[in-house]
């Protein structure tokens, strides 16, 4: 099965042997959207979601779903995260909240599912927080901005 790092040679799922490679400073970013009405918009704005500060919960909810990325994805092997950073942007004109997650590890294995795993983490955290306004939100656009360390070193998305 030349070419999946994730079958052996019979094709079965198989978690892959890092214990050869060397630790190296790994980072990735990835990105996410909440799409939103006027409605969330204004109660966000004005601190008025009755389930509170829904920026707080959040990032601790994406922080707390990086950490636990290979708990939820059977084949990611557990990273002891160096750093997990979530942001927030309100940008009202496009009706969305813009979500990043950052991680660090030093590590031998990447760092992209735990950044993802974040970002919809909080993303979901957001949506739950504020389904009450508006049950029609939607989540879009997830995906990894920019990796960097490894053997393919840095990659950034078009």
């Amino acid at each position: 099965m030349a070419g999946f790092s994730h079958l052996n040679a019979s094709g079965e799922a198989n978690m892959v042997d890092v214990s050869d490679k060397q630790e190296t400073r790994r980072e990735a970013m990835a990105e996410g959207f909440l799409h939103v009405s006027d409605e969330v918009i204004t109660a966000i704005s004005d601190h008025k979601v009755m389930k509170g500060d829904v920026f707080a919960v959040a990032r601790v909810a994406g922080i707390q779903g990086a950490k636990r990325c290979a708990d939820l994805i059977p084949l990611c092997h557990p990273l002891a995260l160096n750093k997990v950073d979530i942001d927030f942007e309100l940008q009202t004109d496009l009706k969305r909240i813009r979500t990043t997650c950052f991680c660090k590890v030093s590590g031998k294995t990447g760092v992209e599912m735990e950044a993802l795993t974040g970002v919809n983490v909080a993303l979901l955290t957001l949506f739950d927080m504020c389904k009450a306004i508006d049950p029609g939100m939607r989540l879009e656009g997830v995906r990894v901005l920019e990796k960097r360390g490894g053997k393919t070193g840095e990659w950034l998305a078009e």
